[in-house]
């Protein structure tokens, strides 16, 4: 166990993903670690069939309240999302579940998509045609405002990645009432305003006068996001840098975004 850093801003209180894992009866060997934070370490394992992605959860305390618990329900409910949509072109094909925190997904060549990235001219109908499949399984993806969740592969298509925050509700049961099909129209409408504005970014000259209006009437719900959770998430990452200097030993991925 690494000593020098504060356990409790970490996923994994070893500060480290495990050198090898087992699921369904194979065994995957660590190759690197990509990421971590307070809620998951994410790294790359070498399987016997190629290469790999593992999400673990969030394991450790926080001053001495368990939190395993959110692991374990982040990772069962992102497992049961990549099930339901691991027919999709565009979804890394998921492999299984690694004990009751962590996940197991294939590995996708190719690297997450850049400020000024170059994309060819069918890019974003893929990632939109993978929106409306989605979306037509009661699914919003949430975070396509993230665009480091927006994978280029290297045969040039777009793969989305990370479905921790994504929502889904079928419309069964109590999921059929009013305000929750609204919630999730709200939400799938995000995840098209978000990659528009991406696609406004990297192709502008393939946008269409249709998307064009879509990005100039920006919802209220967009505007809020802007108003409220941006200072948020710039005051966090601001205080985390101010902890993280004071620690002595580096964790591997604490430095990712």
């Amino acid at each position: 166990m690494l000593r020098g850093y504060h356990r409790w801003l970490y996923a994994l209180p070893a500060g480290e993903m495990p050198q090898c894992v087992h699921c369904n009866g194979q065994t995957f060997q660590h190759v690197r670690t990509f990421k971590h934070d307070f809620f998951a370490a994410t790294g790359l394992y070498q399987g016997p069939n190629g290469l790999a992605v593992l999400k673990l959860g969030r394991q450790g305390d926080l001053f001495g309240f368990p939190l395993r618990w959110i692991g374990r329900f982040l990772a069962a409910r992102e497992a049961r999302l990549y099930r339901l949509v691991n027919d999709l072109p565009g979804v890394p094909r998921f492999i299984g579940t690694v004990g009751d925190t962590g996940l197991l997904h294939a590995y996708v060549p190719g690297h997450p998509l850049g400020r000024n990235e170059v994309v060819n001219d069918e890019f974003f109908n893929a990632l939109q045609h993978l929106l409306a499949a989605l979306h037509a399984r009661h699914i919003a993806y949430v975070d396509l405002n993230k665009r480091q969740n927006i994978l280029m592969g290297d045969d040039g298509r777009p793969h989305l990645i990370d479905f921790q925050i994504s929502l889904r509700l079928s419309p069964a049961g109590w999921r059929r009432l009013a305000p929750l099909r609204w919630l999730l129209a709200r939400f799938q409408h995000a995840d098209c305003y978000h990659c528009l504005k991406h696609k406004r970014r990297l192709r502008p000259d393939l946008l269409t006068p249709e998307e064009l209006a879509v990005l100039e009437k920006l919802s209220i719900w967009i505007r809020l996001h802007r108003v409220v959770a941006r200072p948020l998430i710039q005051a966090r990452r601001w205080l985390l840098q101010r902890v993280r200097r004071s620690e002595t030993v580096t964790v591997t991925g604490s430095d990712a975004k």
